[in-house]
Formats: C-alpha cells, sequence, structure tokens
C-alpha cells in the first residue's frame, strides 16, 4: 500500500505537485521547455509551471501505459530473501490500524460485471490460490521483500463475469483508503487478492482481511483493507493519485 508521506493539506498540495512532477519528468528524460511545446503553457508563473507538470504527469503515465507488457513479470525471490522484520507502512500510524471482524467482513462488487454478490473470506479461499515472494517498492526510496499469497485478480475478475474490456478496476478500503489500477495491470499473472502474509492470514497491520499486492506497481497501489472492487470506464483516481501521484505508478 501507500508509504507514510507527510500529511498533505489544500495549502501544501501545488508545491507537492511540484516535486512529484519534477521526479516524473527527469524519469522521463523530459525539460521544462521541452514540455511547453507540447502544452503551449507559460511558464512565467508558478501556475503555469503547475500546469506543464500537470500535464507531463499524465503525459508520463500514457506513456507508461503504453508500454506495459502484461507477460512481464516482477522478479521473484527465495525464501531466505524475505525481509525480517517487514515493515509497516499506510497513510496513518500503525496505533491507527483500522480492524474487522473477517467472519462477518464481505467484499462488495459493483460496475461492469455479470455477479455482484459480496464475498466472503471462505468464498474467496475456494478460489484457485497463487503464492509469491515479491519485492514491494516505495515511493519513498525504500523496498522490502515479502511473501504474499491468495486469489490471483484476473481469476476473481473472470468468476464474476468482469468485462475484460473495461479501462479500470477500482479499490475502496474500509479505513478510507483508495486507489485505481488499469484492466492490463489487474489481468497481470502476479496481480492478487492477499488472505495471507508470510503463509499466515493477514493480521491487521497487513490489510487483514484482504488486500490488493501488484508487485509491477509501486507500493501505494497494493491497498489494504479491501471492502470494494469496481470495474469501471470512467477514471477512478485514487487516495494519493488525487493529490499528485502517478496513477500508473509501473517500476
Amino acid at each position: 500500500m501507500s508509504a507514510k508521506p507527510p500529511i498533505v493539506r489544500h495549502n501544501d498540495l501545488k508545491p507537492g505537485f511540484a516535486r512529484l512532477r519534477r521526479r516524473g519528468l527527469l524519469r522521463s528524460g523530459f525539460s521544462l521547455g521541452a514540455l511547453t511545446l507540447l502544452t503551449g503553457c507559460d511558464l512565467s508563473t508558478h501556475s503555469g509551471v503547475d500546469a506543464a507538470l500537470e500535464a507531463m504527469l499524465r503525459f508520463d503515465d500514457r506513456i507508461q501505459e503504453a508500454l506495459f507488457d502484461k507477460s512481464r513479470l516482477a522478479e521473484t525471490y527465495p525464501a531466505s530473501a524475505i525481509t525480517h522484520p517487514f515493515r509497516f507502512n499506510a497513510y496513518y500510524p500503525e496505533w491507527q490500524v483500522r480492524i474487522v471482524d473477517p467472519a462477518s467482513w464481505r467484499l462488495g462488487v459493483s460496475g461492469l460485471v455479470r455477479e455482484t454478490r459480496a464475498w466472503s473470506v471462505a468464498d474467496l479461499r475456494a478460489l484457485p490460490q497463487q503464492s509469491q515472494i515479491t519485492r514491494h517498492i516505495c515511493i519513498e526510496g525504500w523496498s522490502q521483500i515479502g511473501q504474499w499469497s491468495g486469489v490471483p485478480l484476473h481469476v476473481f475478475l473472470k468468476r464474476i463475469g468482469a468485462d475484460l474490456r473495461a479501462k479500470y478496476v477500482s479499490f475502496t478500503c474500509f479505513d478510507g483508503y483508495s486507489t485505481s489500477i488499469d484492466m492490463p495491470s489487474a489481468l497481470q499473472s502476479q496481480t492478487i487478492l492477499a488472505l495471507d502474509f508470510e503463509s499466515k492470514p493477514l493480521t491487521p497491520e497487513w490489510g487483514a482481511p484482504l488486500r490488493l499486492r501488484i508487485p509491477t506497481k509501486l507500493g501505494y497501489k497494493s491497498a489494504k483493507n479491501l471492502q470494494s472492487i469496481a470495474v469501471t470506464n470512467k477514471y477512478p483516481g485514487g487516495y494519493w493519485e488525487n493529490q499528485g501521484y502517478d496513477w500508473f505508478a509501473g517500476v
């Protein structure tokens, strides 16, 4: 899931945008001068810089999406490489971890799907399971290797009769978090709905009872504490994405 950046206030949002966009700009190999040719933005004002950087971020997202190959797998590791202890990360401190009763929890389903019934933990465990040892990469610059197990998202989407031609899959969480991914990334074989961490059922700090695990994207895409999934053609954004983070967030 997300790392622990400072809380973003509305009056801090534009400087935050600028920092994130400059990072994306440098990574993409573009200059602000070149960007003005693409956007026609007037860079003589702060608003012009913000608009140019906003356009660059969206352009960067489109390039990443165009280059994405769902057959390309994230690196996997042996059990000996697992990081102990694994670092807690969320948009709130660990003492504020949200807890629900797994026995009464249900995963909601909506949008462009054939079957909208809610799913229990037992229902999900009855589907095919996959285990992976992959690297969680945080936008803050740190990474750690962990082991997750659960239902491949492509299996779940096909089981509920999702329209696989739809553009987006969005995730809302009972802790107030949200994120979304493109459909090709949702169908990538390593993208899972994780039920277990290190071969044991998820505990609250790791996102119990269900979390998204997607090793081909930055950590803030691996949302914890899932409450519902929606398949849609309308851009859903997300908690950090709406505050200036890359939407595609590929690694």
